[in-house]
């Protein structure tokens, strides 16, 4: 599972510009909001290539961060976030 920075932001209940900042205050983000070490960090990080056409101009291309699974807790560390409560399972009560 995937998420990309807007979601992950949520996640921890922060604003997305919040997140940004902070993951590039510690130097995870470029200023162009992409993995600063995309080989470093590729278990918690990755780069989304996109692409689309537009009728006038061409074909349009473009790259965005997504947060692994795997990079929730690393985030959290890294940013000192606290990571949401675990919601209680009542799935055994009668």
């Amino acid at each position: 599972m995937e998420r990309n920075l807007e979601k992950t932001a949520k996640y921890f209940g922060i604003t997305r510009p919040a997140l940004i900042k902070l993951m590039r205050e510690k130097g995870i983000l470029t200023a162009d909001r992409l993995p600063a070490f995309p080989v470093r960090d590729r278990e918690y990080l990755r780069v989304k290539d996109s692409k689309w056409y537009h009728h006038d101009l061409g074909m349009q291309y473009s790259q965005s961060t997504r947060v692994r699974q795997s990079g929730i807790l690393w985030l959290a560390e890294q940013l000192g976030l606290e990571l949401p409560a675990i919601p209680a399972d009542n799935r055994d009560v009668a």
